[in-house]
């Protein structure tokens, strides 16, 4: 999906902090976005559908500080928006090094993780049109099983409503203010959109049909795999 002059918000300068310095452990210590999907690594699935909205003008990718010293050129050679900085010792201050890495005039900020390949341009399109009508937006899947909550001792003690229930997943997108106000007020979180909610946000979520993925063991790579080639059969 790429912008035209009458969508809603084409005039919006949208960033995209991608955090992608996480250590590896559940894949061996594997770099898990420099892994390769279908020829080519899992960070480059992961932010062309960015690249493809016209309004995204800058990408900045959070590396570990030996990558970000001496970045792939696969990456740096990509598009002329994305860019690299030194991530941190957890997700959040990688978010955070990257949220500040973008330039100060966007209107929109939003976060994806790296290890999502399977993000479509529709996904990415929805939820910058979310977030230039003033909320957030959180990409995700309703649950599709029943939920328990339970004491500290497995004992279950509620069983939210189902169809009330999501699964969230990236990208996170909102306006850059209220992002950057979150972050700054910020003493944890591994979710960017809880950290909006601290700071009075609305967040909306946008269903991207559950097939948004997560890369994190082996065996999610072959999952991962099968996803598109199914989407090229289907095409």
């Amino acid at each position: 999906m790429t912008a035209r002059e009458d969508t809603p918000g084409s005039r919006s300068r949208v960033g995209v902090a991608v955090p992608a310095a996480g250590s590896g452990q559940r894949m061996g210590g594997t770099r898990k976005p420099f892994l390769e999907l279908q020829g080519e690594p899992l960070l480059v699935h992961a932010i062309r559908p960015f690249l493809a909205d016209a309004r995204v003008v800058s990408i900045v990718v959070a590396l570990p500080d030996e990558d970000a010293a001496n970045p792939p050129v696969w990456l740096t050679r990509l598009d002329e928006r994305v860019s690299v900085v030194a991530g941190g010792a957890t997700r959040t201050e990688s978010v955070r090094n990257a949220l500040f890495g973008l330039p100060s005039d966007v209107d929109i900020i939003a976060v994806h993780d790296a290890a999502r390949p399977l993000v479509t341009s529709a996904t990415v399109g929805a939820c910058i049109d979310v977030a230039v009508g003033g909320l957030g937006a959180v990409a995700g899947s309703k649950a599709v099983d029943t939920v328990k909550r339970t004491d500290a001792s497995r004992i279950v003690v509620e069983t939210p409503e189902r169809d009330l229930i999501w699964n969230a997943h990236t990208p996170q997108v909102f306006p850059a203010d209220l992002i950057r106000r979150a972050y700054a007020e910020s003493d944890g979180g591994t979710d960017d959109a809880v950290l909006v909610e601290r700071v009075g946000g609305r967040v909306r979520m946008v269903d991207d049909g559950g097939m948004n993925i997560k890369v994190t063991r082996p065996e999610d790579l072959a999952i991962a795999a099968a996803i598109l080639e199914s989407r090229g059969a289907d095409g």
